[in-house]
């Protein structure tokens, strides 16, 4: 597997920027993560950077397509500097990962534990999470009114840190959380415990927090186009649960389907894709784009 620092200095430029610098005065965004050909980031930032009269350009840097492994992340994100790009959003699994890369961190980043964007100063790279606004806008939008007594969350990882930290400040008053990883899940857990003094709980097995579960908030990559299936077994989804996932590619993933099909009230992750994009692409540029804009841009990519 090739690494990006085989070519020091134009790897990226020859793969993602076809052999080109970036213009001067444009805005160059990139988007960090693995198996994000299907990502709708690009259009809704550039479409709107084109509404905003910006010279605006949105790169992916799929480390599957160019076949980087994970050690030439460092080497990505020094070369993305060097060429000259304004930021980076960064996805699956790099959220975690690429948080001792940087030179400091936004609150919102510090607290979550994770980072979806980047953004390159003239002196210092500074990372920050829209993550969890764009959970929580999305939510209150599309689930107003749901129990929230207690959460049954799939996932502890970036998003699964974003997504927890917005539950929390919505009002679940009990969350448990499941992961692969329990020492991952416990880590979420006593930080959360410290900033919220909340109730939650890593759970081993998922039948019983199911059953008691107002919601199913699922986290994980399960369900994307890379990794098909469900989350968690379909039996232990009920007519009663609200049910929300953050993949949106497929928007309509295996989860939603089933619990829709269940008569289920759902939440696909579409929304929480628009409201991460609006804040990031005001950190990038320093200029607050139409929401209502970007997520037709958005509706519009999904029908095509």
């Amino acid at each position: 597997m090739q690494t990006a620092t085989d070519q020091p200095g134009q790897t990226l430029r020859a793969s993602v920027l076809n052999g080109q610098l970036p213009d001067r005065g444009a805005v160059t965004i990139g988007l960090l993560g693995r198996g994000i050909g299907a990502s709708l980031s690009p259009i809704m930032h550039e479409r709107e950077g084109q509404r905003l009269a910006l010279n605006y350009r949105y790169h992916l840097i799929d480390f599957d397509r160019l076949g980087f492994d994970d050690a030439s992340l460092p080497a990505v994100l020094a070369e993305a500097r060097a060429l000259g790009f304004a930021g980076l959003n960064v996805t699956y699994p790099f959220k975690q990962a690429v948080m001792p890369l940087l030179d400091g961190l936004a609150p919102d980043a510090a607290a979550i534990g994770a980072v979806n964007t980047i953004v390159f100063g003239q002196d210092r790279t500074i990372g920050h999470n829209t993550d969890c606004w764009g959970f929580a806008q999305s939510f209150r939008e599309g689930l107003a009114g749901v129990a929230m007594e207690r959460v049954l969350q799939l996932g502890s990882g970036g998003a699964g840190a974003a997504v927890s930290q917005a539950l929390l400040q919505e009002g679940v008053r009990r969350l448990d959380i499941f992961d692969t990883d329990p020492a991952r899940a416990h880590a979420l857990a006593d930080r959360l415990g410290r900033l919220f003094g909340a109730d939650i709980a890593v759970v081993d097995d998922l039948a019983v927090p199911a059953s008691l579960a107002d919601g199913i908030v699922n986290t994980t990559p399960v369900g994307m186009a890379k990794h098909p299936g469900l989350p968690l077994s379909a039996r232990l989804i009920a007519p009663r649960h609200w049910v929300a996932d953050v993949v949106y590619f497929p928007l309509e993933t295996a989860l939603i389907a089933e619990a829709r099909r269940l008569g289920c009230r759902v939440l696909p992750g579409g929304g929480m894709a628009v409201y991460q994009a609006v804040r990031a692409f005001e950190l990038f540029c320093g200029i607050k784009p139409d929401a209502g804009a970007m997520t037709q841009t958005f509706q519009a990519a999904l029908a095509d």
